[in-house]
């Protein structure tokens, strides 16, 4: 007997994480869709989707973690690939929003790509957009279709649930990340502290002050987002001289560059808990714990392609994650 779901939803998928999207098929108990996606000798990307999408509920996971240019025509290529082909409704399900920092004007003459692709990814011909702790909540006022925003709190919540950690206070390795730590802190029921910083450049920053009293206490240091560790590195060195305790690091999407793998290896930082919204490599030199979204995202596609509501999927013991 043909399951009613299956028969309606289809899964595709670039390059950019397909273990991820087939991580997701698995909760959904649906085959990763059939989609070639290949580049030409001179690098341009070829698509071909290789089964029937028409009048079918297409969800098309890719996110646009590095090579983020690439990864991004190759999302563009496929969600038109599937436009063409006729299907009903195409979702964008990107868990890493690539290009997120750039969401205002904060200097003269620069773009605001956030926008730009908010702008490609709806002209290319996606209905609606499902993502995850994007960096700043008000890129979902830059699309005119639907955006389903998830939080990665429940997943983080159960795996420090079972750490049993005591004496803990939440902390932000900067203030732009205040309130982010402060929806972790109500979670936990545990005080908050801020780490000041000072940005040298796009690679080095410098923490200055701590904001809070973190003696003798174990530190869950939170954040959405490292590319060079430079400032998570530097706000635990700070608090590990004002007597802080554990530190555990709490990040939505590590997208690790050589130089963040080679400052994480000799830092403060006693483990680096991470989701799998980007891939990682392998690593012995510190502590990585990858968390694995994708039920939380499978949960959320099910619940797109029957009609119902994703905002339950926030709900945590009674409390609202975020």
């Amino acid at each position: 007997m043909i399951n009613p779901m299956e028969n309606r939803l289809v899964v595709l998928s670039g390059n950019a994480h397909t273990q991820l999207a087939q991580r997701i098929c698995n909760h959904l108990d649906t085959p990763l869709g059939e989609c070639t996606v290949k580049s030409f000798p001179d690098g341009e990307t070829c698509v071909k989707i290789e089964q029937n999408v028409r009048g079918r509920d297409v969800f098309i996971v890719q996110p646009t973690c590095p090579p983020t240019n690439h990864n991004l025509m190759e999302l563009l290529i496929i969600i038109d690939a599937a436009k063409r082909a006729s299907a009903k409704r195409i979702t964008a399900v990107i868990p890493f929003y690539g290009y997120a920092r750039q969401d205002r004007k904060d200097q003269p003459r620069v773009p605001i790509t956030a926008k730009l692709v908010a702008n490609l990814l709806t002209a290319a011909g996606a209905d609606r957009v499902l993502t995850m702790d994007l960096h700043a909540q008000q890129i979902q006022g830059f699309f005119d279709i639907p955006v389903d925003h998830l939080y990665a709190a429940p997943v983080f919540y159960e795996y420090l649930s079972s750490l049993n950690l005591e004496n803990i206070i939440v902390a932000s390795p900067d203030v732009g990340g205040t309130k982010m730590a402060s929806a972790y802190a109500q979670l936990l029921d545990a005080p908050l502290a801020i780490v000041a910083k000072r940005r040298k450049s796009a690679t080095e920053v410098e923490a200055s002050h701590v904001i809070g009293d973190v003696h003798g206490k174990n530190i869950l240091l939170v954040d959405d987002i490292t590319e060079t560790a430079g400032t998570l590195t530097s706000a635990a060195k700070l608090l590990k001289a004002h007597g802080a305790g554990k530190i555990i690091a709490g990040v939505s999407h590590a997208v690790l560059t050589q130089l963040a793998y080679e400052r994480l290896k000799g830092s403060d930082i006693d483990e680096l808990i991470t989701t799998n919204s980007t891939p990682h490599q392998p690593t012995t030199d510190f502590n990585l714990t990858e968390l694995c979204v994708a039920k939380l995202l499978a949960q959320a596609i099910k619940r797109i392609n029957e009609g119902e509501s994703v905002s339950s999927l926030f709900r945590i013991k009674d409390k609202i994650g975020m």
